[in-house]
């Protein structure tokens, strides 16, 4: 017959394990916590949410309509990656902040760089036109081709699996299901492209966010800045942008959510093109935008690039 004591103490072993299986600190309930991520801007966030699903809580510090490139890191930035599993990044000199912002939070998260792979294209840093004298730098928008956010979700993808490796299969089912979407995706913005006419397929924007687009579907933008919001238009700049308008009968010019439009605007006025429309660039739209994912964004651009441009 067992004493007392050894049943209290079997009763005591039976309580504490089942207490260790819904604390905060048994292995268990570590396994049913989402992980955090913190991606630097909206786009890059989204990206995260296809593939992290319900396993990945992800927070971004550049939000919906804000400008990556010239950000100011806020003080409850530094807590959130503090407080990150994981930090994803885009590279290529987008986040010329990030670094010092890294050092000063001490976080201890791994950081995927969602780039890594790209095969980087040259921005000119000052302004659009390429003119000798100007910097040259890897033009960091490589979300704007298919090919380059199949290269990020792999990532994305692997990052998630390091750090969760029992969720890795529904890290690369996620993947898989999206890569489905980007492949419908680009077979409709090529159809799109197709049907304007090729005299007509030339774009104003306010920046060169748009250089992966061109080399990838051969819609040619042309902007007044460069590859960074950082940069300013030079009067001379403009005024071969309007030359250049009136010459090839350019017929919009496009507005960017991340931009002021008072550029584009006096462009308009001053070339006698057509406001197209607002496209999204750098960043995604609010939840009630027309631009709330990546999909949802390309969709967007080319609905309004489709309006201007023509058809066949």
């Amino acid at each position: 017959m067992q004493s007392r004591r050894h049943i209290v103490t079997s009763a005591a072993a039976a309580c504490f394990g089942f207490l260790l299986a819904v604390s905060p600190f048994g292995n268990k309930a570590d396994a049913a916590e989402p992980l955090k991520a913190v991606a630097t801007f909206s786009i890059l966030g989204d990206l995260v949410k296809q593939v992290g699903g319900d396993r990945v809580e992800v927070s971004t510090l550049v939000g919906p309509d804000a400008d990556a490139h010239g950000y100011n890191p806020a003080p409850g930035d530094a807590r959130k990656l503090t407080a990150a599993n994981l930090v994803v990044v885009n590279g290529l000199g987008l986040e010329g902040w990030l670094d010092r912002l890294i050092k000063a939070s001490g976080t201890k998260a791994p950081v995927i760089v969602a780039t890594k792979g790209v095969k980087p294209i040259e921005g000119d840093d000052d302004h659009g036109g390429g003119h000798a004298g100007h910097a040259h730098h890897d033009d960091p928008h490589a979300w704007q081709s298919i090919a380059n956010v199949r290269i990020y979700i792999a990532n994305i993808s692997d990052g998630l699996a390091t750090i969760d490796p029992d969720h890795a299969g529904d890290y690369a089912a996620n993947a898989k299901a999206y890569l489905a979407t980007l492949a419908g995706l680009e077979s409709d913005i090529r159809a799109a492209i197709a049907a304007i006419p090729p005299e007509h397929r030339k774009i104003i924007t306010t920046h060169d966010a748009f250089g992966y687009f061109t080399a990838a579907y051969g819609l040619d933008f042309i902007a007044p800045q460069g590859v960074s919001t950082d940069s300013e238009a030079s009067p001379k700049d403009v005024a071969r942008i309007i030359r250049q308008i009136r010459r090839d009968k350019i017929p919009a010019v496009f507005l960017e959510n991340v931009a002021d439009p008072r550029l584009m605007q006096q462009i308009s006025r001053e070339s006698g093109a057509t406001v197209g429309g607002k496209v999204y660039s750098d960043a995604l739209s609010g939840p009630d935008g027309p631009a709330a994912s990546y999909a949802a964004m390309m969709r967007s651009n080319l609905a309004a690039f489709s309006a201007a441009l023509g058809r066949k």
